[in-house]
């Protein structure tokens, strides 16, 4: 079932009557621009061309509804944005940072619906596992077999809270918890693109400090690329379109 047309997602959610695959809608657009979080005191000067963009392919999602939803490839898209603002932040290399940014992009590639599905990262993580080669070509990045591996423990525990985390998983993430724990942030920043704002960031949650300018951009990003999609862009031109509006005022 997807959402009807005349009824916003936010109408949706405080009926506790989300659909399993959800579109982002003007209203609710409308509603999550009007609630920005706090402004930052201070923003480091960013470029666009600098921040690494990753967009996934519709093929990589488990139907068209899911590439087109909530958890989708504009969420992949951000995550990966996200993530890559992360790792600067917290001075990670360049494989490294390849390795989390593609994690980013595919994290929830896996998803059945976008309501419950707690087993979407481990699907997302052998999936990756599997297709590392194509994915990894296919987005232009280098990532080696050991990362690689990295990569997917990641992405296996990512919706997943730390204190659920298998004896094996526990065993990954001590191996590379930064991965994770950037991972985790990235995709909690764009919750702002949710239709409740309980919902929103919970930074108490991150094992890691997020940037006091982080959140706002994070909020930015979701207004400008999720506007730019429903006047018609395609994702990766949204996306452009988002970062350049945010780098350049």
């Amino acid at each position: 079932m997807t959402a009807r047309p005349d009824i916003s997602l936010r109408e949706l959610a405080a009926a506790r009557a989300l659909p399993g695959h959800q579109m982002m809608d003007a209203p609710t657009l409308d509603w999550i621009a009007d609630n920005p979080p706090p402004p930052a005191v201070y923003t480091p000067g960013l470029a666009a061309d600098d921040i690494l963009l990753l967009v996934p392919d519709p093929a990589w999602f488990t139907g068209r509804d899911q590439a087109e939803g909530l958890h989708g490839i504009s969420h992949g898209a951000r995550t990966c944005v996200l993530a890559f603002l992360l790792a600067r932040a917290h001075g990670l290399d360049e494989p490294h940072t390849a390795a989390l940014c593609t994690a980013a992009a595919v994290h929830d590639c896996r998803r059945h619906d976008d309501r419950t599905d707690p087993e979407h990262g481990q699907r997302a993580a052998a999936w990756f596992t599997e297709h590392a080669e194509s994915v990894l070509t296919a987005l232009g990045q280098n990532v080696p077999a050991a990362l690689r591996a990295e990569a997917a423990a990641a992405i296996a525990v990512h919706n997943l809270p730390y204190d659920a985390f298998s004896p094996d998983q526990r065993t990954a993430y001590q191996r590379a918890p930064h991965l994770t724990d950037l991972l985790k942030a990235a995709d909690c920043l764009d919750r702002y693109r949710l239709p409740l704002a309980r919902w929103w960031p919970n930074l108490t949650r991150l094992r890691i400090t997020v940037p006091g300018w982080l959140p706002p951009f994070a909020h930015g990003l979701v207004v400008h690329s999720e506007r730019a999609r429903l006047d018609g862009a395609g994702h990766h031109n949204a996306l452009t379109h988002a970062l350049t509006t945010l780098t350049t005022r």
